[in-house]
């Protein structure tokens, strides 16, 4: 997809150089590059490895220039930034979470409290994962964890093993969108723009998609009401269910409340979270030598992914911005005659079609370089529309064929069935955060409202 995409591009700006009197650029060359790099994805070849070398084929083949000499300082750049230093802490944090109960712990305080609405034990799983969202900063991460702990609820219950599996992955798909999201800190790196006022501005949105959430499940409910219908919670338990949840309340106080007051910047905030998530498995008596381990490894293979498809992408952005591809795009984007809400609706389009082939992460960081310039231009808030590409991402990683997330939940399973029920499941809730995306674009001060000027 990432050479289909580069090839479109690459077509765009010979077009436009034709049109303006310029050299075309060798179509023929690129034809054999796109060639040589959809062998590479058929072969299986790692993204990162797929990104680093389409950038040096790309830059040998058009430009001229000595560019192998300052690949050292633009791979050095993203790796020695402190903002990127949260995504391995809040990667930390959660897998501390995982292994030392906390999640189910959650899990059990929500149910007291939800499982009698109209779609039962449904909403618990919106809410569950919601809330752990605020922790893990993660989708992939929150859909694993929240599944690991809510499928074995459903196992002997009357519910729709479809919508049981669509509202996990729904849920999960908030894991980057609920502050501390992990794609916020790679578009603010990527975008220079803060970190914390998209935190902020995220507060609205992500109220807003799991109230339409809540809904589909709703309704739901009052259409197929559950027949197991569970007894009322008692003053002791709704007690305990409050004991319960003072661990994560105190953690999201700790991680969210020390961005928003101005205390501590995000980094500062995951490494905050780390320590307090330590001692909460302290006190739970879960901390050991097994669990740091464990954590610690987990944590440094997604670190190591993720960093490596960064160096790529950062390669690949380099060479593309030397070779004036963001630039000439946005050229042509600007002189479409449309108004900047049409073509905003096209990048939209864009983005929900690119998301069905895509892995999210791998799509924000090849597209942005490209996108942002035109978007910038348009005259859109760079903090405006790092919101919307973080929910057309979350989108993807919840769309038929290839989100990430129905995998995992799939994956996990304990009862064999076909990955359809998962897609089926989704849905709903797809096109209910499409909804969101578009009163968003309508309404763009729902994001801003908040945000310090």
């Amino acid at each position: 997809m990432i050479a289909i995409v580069f090839l479109l591009v690459m077509l765009a700006i010979a077009i436009f150089a034709a049109s303006q009197g310029a050299a075309a650029l060798p179509i023929g060359e690129i034809m054999m590059l796109v060639g040589l790099f959809l062998v590479f994805f058929g072969s299986g070849v790692y993204i990162a490895v797929v990104l680093g070398a389409l950038a040096l084929l790309s830059g040998f083949i058009f430009s001229d220039r000595p560019f192998w000499l300052f690949l050292g300082q633009v791979i050095w750049a993203p790796s020695s930034s402190f903002v990127l230093v949260a995504v391995p802490l809040f990667l930390l944090m959660g897998e501390i979470l995982l292994r030392s109960g906390l999640s189910e712990q959650l899990y059990r305080a929500l149910n007291i409290w939800m499982r009698r609405w109209p779609g039962g034990l449904l909403h618990t799983n919106i809410a569950a994962c919601a809330v752990f969202s605020a922790i893990s900063g993660s989708s992939v991460a929150t859909a694993a964890t929240m599944g690991s702990v809510a499928l074995p609820y459903f196992e002997r219950k009357a519910y729709d093993q479809r919508m049981v599996l669509g509202s996990l992955a729904a849920g999960g798909a908030l894991g980057n969108l609920i502050p501390p999201g992990i794609t916020f800190i790679v578009y603010g790196l990527m975008t220079e723009t803060s970190v914390g006022k998209m935190y902020i501005a995220a507060i609205v949105p992500s109220v807003l998609v799991c109230l339409l959430f809540f809904a589909v499940i709703f309704i739901h409910g009052l259409r197929l009401p559950n027949k197991e219908k569970p007894p009322p919670a008692t003053a002791q338990e709704r007690w305990r269910s409050l004991v319960d949840l003072m661990p994560t309340s105190l953690l999201i106080l700790i991680v969210l409340g020390t961005i928003y007051g101005g205390i501590a910047t995000p980094t500062e905030a995951a490494a905050l979270g780390v320590v307090a998530s330590l001692v909460f498995a302290f006190v739970a008596r879960k901390l050991s030598f097994k669990l740091l381990n464990e954590s610690a490894e987990a944590t440094a293979r997604n670190t190591s992914m993720l960093g490596l498809i960064l160096f790529g992408a950062y390669m690949l952005n380099f060479i593309m911005t030397q070779l004036r591809v963001p630039q000439s795009l946005a050229e042509i984007v600007s002189a479409l005659p449309l108004p900047a809400w049409a073509i905003m609706l096209v990048i939209i389009g864009f983005y929900l079609a690119l998301g069905t082939f895509m892995e999210g992460f791998s799509m924000i960081i090849t597209t942005i370089p490209v996108v942002f310039p035109v978007v910038k231009g348009l005259g859109y808030d760079p903090i405006w529309f790092g919101v919307i590409v973080t929910m057309l991402i979350e989108i993807a990683m919840i769309s038929p064929p290839d989100g990430t997330v129905m995998y995992v939940l799939q994956g996990m399973r304990r009862t064999p069935g076909p990955i359809t029920d998962v897609f089926s499941g989704v849905m709903p809730f797809v096109g209910v955060y499409m909804l969101a995306v578009l009163i968003l674009l309508l309404f763009p001060g729902l994001a801003l409202v908040l945000v310090p000027h």
